[in-house]
């Protein structure tokens, strides 16, 4: 079959991630947020501007490009289950609501 100029198009399924921020980057992010809307005139969320910013921060590392292309097959990375969070189940222990018979 025949290739196109086009490329078949990318994976465009948002991803919805999660992160917890310590109280100066949040307070860094709301002020971002706040100049860029002084800026532009247009009011945007941190969580809005988060994606781009992070877009922005990768696309200008040249190490991180460097290393992207030297590496054949980058890794998996599989997240560490959050610390100080018990499952639902594990905090029932015996005679503790479980009833035996």
């Amino acid at each position: 079959m025949s290739e196109l100029k086009l490329a078949k198009l990318p994976d465009r399924v948002p991803v919805k991630m999660t992160f917890t921020a310590q109280p100066d980057l949040a307070r860094a992010l709301r002020e971002y947020a706040a100049v860029y809307s002084a800026i532009y005139g247009d009011a945007e969320s941190v969580e809005e501007l988060i994606p781009f910013m992070l877009a922005s921060f990768l696309e200008g590392d040249r190490g991180f490009a460097k290393a992207r292309k030297e590496v054949p097959e980058l890794p998996v990375v599989v997240p560490r289950p959050r610390r100080g969070r018990r499952r639902k189940d594990s905090a029932q222990g015996p005679g503790n609501g479980s009833q035996e018979t």
